[in-house]
């Protein structure tokens, strides 16, 4: 079994932790789910949520991945006691990291075809239709999506089979820095726009008599799903980058600085969409469609639209990328603590396994068209099972593993957590940890079923 490699700086830790939550999905739903539950109201909540479960989740995960020294699928078992069964959650979280990739790699491509697009010139003057056109036709070709998923999975494993440092970390800080730089430009250039202060009074100001037009329970169910699904908690996406760093800082300060990060870029994409959705009189709460038949519409219509729609697009890729590395690098950690076989051998394997596994995705939209499961699609279907099943259910064996005294145990947990400089875990947060916050996730997973089966 390979020596485990520690990350070369804390800067490294918090930006390639940070860069596993952002991805897209924080980047696109946060601004239209904010449009969709009454702006600025839903950001506060959100923010209290996120204090209230993400930290002490992410926490969680920080001292499972840094007590024990390994990947998800071995973590629990060597901090269980003799005879317990926790460990099997390791099966779960790897299928997890699996899963996720099955589709997020398609979706990852989908971001640098439109960023290539965008810079050939492929919206400019595009009508509406057009636009919604082009789409359409990449859904429906079997051959592009195939092509920007392969793309992706190859860059990906390439660059983890150089190593955590040379490799993972090492790409992970141009790309995350680039991203914020990138995010700061297009947030200052859309603030500016004409017209765009209606958008920013919407996403800045709380509206309570929106919020209660709404429903208060509905936009605070709304706030607390995604303060839990941002971080992709529950199969070891963070455990990972704890196996790899030190023991100077305690863990609680660490999970704040890395949920700030992933706030801010959630955020801040709001500050580039609302504004411009409100210059361009469209509705910034339309839906996964924002992003590729809205936007590229007010690009279209945007002076100098060509370069500032394909910054946007590098930015999104860049995004979906930082999760990816950060996913196959979890990938590979399981299947070398698993099998003993260098990085370069499991990285080459994976590549191939995980682009056959991917094209079920791809062919969903177009060959495989017809298939419908649970009423969706195959990306629908793996989507549900990640983010309904596998995250709230793999959260919740992860907390309870920790405060349990049947499990790792709080007394153990609390150690580890508060071990080096910086904020730590009271005492006095065990009762909320043991008893609270554990309804609070079943709830989670709870409300995830009813939506799918009963609503």
């Amino acid at each position: 079994m390979e020596q485990r490699e520690k990350l070369g700086s804390r800067l490294g830790f918090i930006l390639l932790s940070a860069g596993c939550a952002i991805g897209i999905g924080n980047v696109w739903k946060f601004p239209y789910i904010t449009g969709q539950y009454g702006g600025g109201a839903f950001v506060v909540l959100y923010l209290f949520f996120l204090i209230a479960m993400g930290v002490p989740m992410v926490t969680v995960e920080f001292a499972i991945g840094r007590a024990s020294r390994r990947s998800p699928l071995m973590a629990c078992q060597v901090l269980e006691k003799p005879g317990q069964k926790w460990h099997l959650h390791g099966w779960m979280a790897m299928a997890g990291n699996y899963l996720l990739m099955m589709f997020y790699t398609t979706v990852a491509g989908w971001m640098l075809h439109y960023f290539y697009l965008t810079a050939a010139g492929a919206f400019a003057g595009a009508s509406t239709a057009e636009t919604e056109a082009v789409f359409g036709e990449m859904l429906a070709s079997p051959g592009v999506m195939t092509f920007w998923m392969v793309l992706v999975v190859v860059i990906g494993f390439f660059i983890c089979s150089t190593g955590v440092q040379n490799g993972v970390e090492k790409v992970t800080k141009v790309m995350m820095l680039a991203l914020l730089a990138l995010i700061a430009v297009l947030a200052v250039h859309s603030v500016l726009l004409e017209g765009g202060g209606e958008g920013l009074r919407f996403y800045l100001v709380p509206d309570i008599r929106r919020m209660r037009d709404i429903g208060f329970g509905t936009v605070a169910v709304a706030a607390m799903n995604q303060s839990f699904f941002t971080l992709s908690l529950g199969i070891g996406a963070m455990a990972i980058f704890g196996s790899y760093i030190g023991k100077e800082h305690a863990l609680c300060g660490e999970a704040v600085r890395v949920a700030a990060l992933d706030t801010f870029v959630a955020f801040v994409s709001g500050l580039i969409i609302f504004p411009a959705c409100s210059a361009f009189g469209v509705d910034a709460g339309s839906g996964p469609r924002l992003i590729f038949i809205t936007l590229p519409n007010i690009f279209s219509h945007m002076a100098g639209g060509r370069l500032w729609g394909s910054l946007f697009f590098l930015f999104m890729s860049f995004a979906a990328f930082s999760t990816v590395l950060a996913v196959f690098e979890n990938i590979l950690a399981c299947c070398m603590d698993l099998t003993g076989c260098s990085r370069r051998k499991a990285s080459a394997v994976n590549a191939v396994l995980m682009i056959l596994l991917s094209l079920p995705c791809v062919l969903g939209f177009n060959v495989l068209s017809g298939v419908e499961i649970l009423g969706g699609n195959i990306m629908d279907l793996e989507d549900f099972l990640v983010s309904n099943i596998l995250l709230p259910l793999g959260s919740l064996l992860y907390l309870l593993f920790c405060v349990s005294r049947r499990g790792w145990g709080w007394n153990s947990f609390i150690q580890e957590a508060n071990t080096g400089r910086g904020l730590r875990i009271s005492n006095g947060l065990r009762f909320y940890m043991t008893y609270i916050l554990p309804c609070v996730i079943l709830l989670i997973f709870l409300l995830g079923m009813w939506d799918k089966f009963f609503a």
